[in-house]
């Protein structure tokens, strides 16, 4: 009886009352470390209609497990074919990308860049195919990459929709905002803090100010390091066995749930994400994650940083710097390699 009630309790606290509209959603990656708390996840959501389960191996049986779940949601995992692919990614509202190999003790996002970046170039190719008008949300690392590749693959086949691609970076506001309430003592769960920038290291650039908050020396130093590099954290503490999978499914999980409530009618959803963005163009950044206001058409509009201090701005700087040059490695990377 216990189980039911917090199974229950858990279902009403992460998701909203369910909307009537039918809304099919795509996991390419479904049985990692990543995709199988994210199906479960999002088979609890009762936003989804149809969850689609897609991996090179085990996508049926994370299907099959998944289903037996009750809620009303149906489940299906596809086989590991081009046919199955497509079938898998017809008609989906949402293609979610965790596909890909977990950081090791030591790697940084960027060391994995050679192996992800051409699954995520073949995945990409694929949605663009059969999903064109679908929203993709790249959590493949390192997403300052991953993003601008498959946008270059969407152009190539003269689909791009700047609107409907998005780098998941929800999980540096969450830890943020964990962080912080553990520094003031405050329920975590009323925390929001705004992060910006991208999603690696220095690149990710905290925003205590626009929250009502001062950190100052060390503790703000050691505040911001443990934001930048939580991911660290966990892959330590895994020893080698895997990297941040359980949160990262989770804001996975939380991104796709306000991407349908915007989909769905709900006005003023407003989450930070990795987009097309005008924010820094002249700074050599095409893409820049900041407060995004969501709609029934992806990308409603996208807010500016705002009022920052003089030691954010500087972390902005450093940010920049680096953005400028993970995204170019991703563009480089999928005109060299079509």
């Amino acid at each position: 009886m216990l189980s039911r009630q917090i199974f229950g309790a858990v279902q009403r606290r992460a998701f909203s009352a369910s909307a009537s509209q039918a809304s099919k959603v795509a996991v390419l990656g479904a049985a990692g470390g990543i995709g199988q708390p994210l199906s479960l996840l999002l088979k609890l959501n009762p936003r989804v209609s149809e969850l689609a389960l897609y991996d090179i191996k085990g996508g049926p049986g994370v299907a099959a497990d998944v289903s037996h779940i009750n809620t009303k949601s149906t489940v299906k995992g596809y086989d590991p074919t081009p046919t199955g692919l497509k079938e898998c990614l017809t008609d989906s509202e949402i293609v979610l990308i965790p596909a890909g190999v977990p950081r090791k003790p030591g790697m940084t996002r960027d060391d994995l860049f050679n192996t992800n970046a051409s699954i995520v170039r073949d995945l990409a190719k694929a949605a663009a195919d059969s999903a064109p008008n679908a929203n993709v949300l790249v959590i493949s690392n390192p997403v300052n990459s991953t993003v601008p590749i498959t946008a270059e693959v969407f152009k190539s086949k003269n689909v791009y929709n700047p609107k409907r691609l998005f780098g998941v970076t929800t999980l540096d506001v969450v830890r943020a905002s964990r962080f912080i309430s553990q520094l003031k003592s405050t329920d975590p769960a009323n925390e929001n803090i705004t992060v910006v920038g991208g999603h690696s290291g220095a690149t990710i650039v905290p925003l205590l100010s626009q929250s009502g908050y001062s950190l100052e020396g060390s503790t703000l130093d050691d505040y911001v390091r443990r934001v930048q590099f939580g991911g660290d954290e966990v892959v330590q503490a895994k020893g080698g066995a895997g990297s941040a999978t359980l949160s990262m499914a989770m804001a996975g999980a939380r991104f796709a749930e306000s991407l349908l409530k915007a989909a769905q009618g709900q006005k003023g959803v407003i989450e930070p994400t990795f987009v097309d963005s005008p924010l820094y163009k002249d700074r050599g950044c095409e893409y820049f994650a900041s407060n995004v206001e969501l709609g029934p058409n992806g990308v409603e509009n996208i807010h500016p940083v705002g009022k920052i201090t003089d030691h954010e701005q500087k972390l902005l700087d450093v940010c920049l710097q680096d953005l400028a040059k993970n995204i170019e490695k991703g563009v480089k990377f999928a005109k060299e390699n079509p």
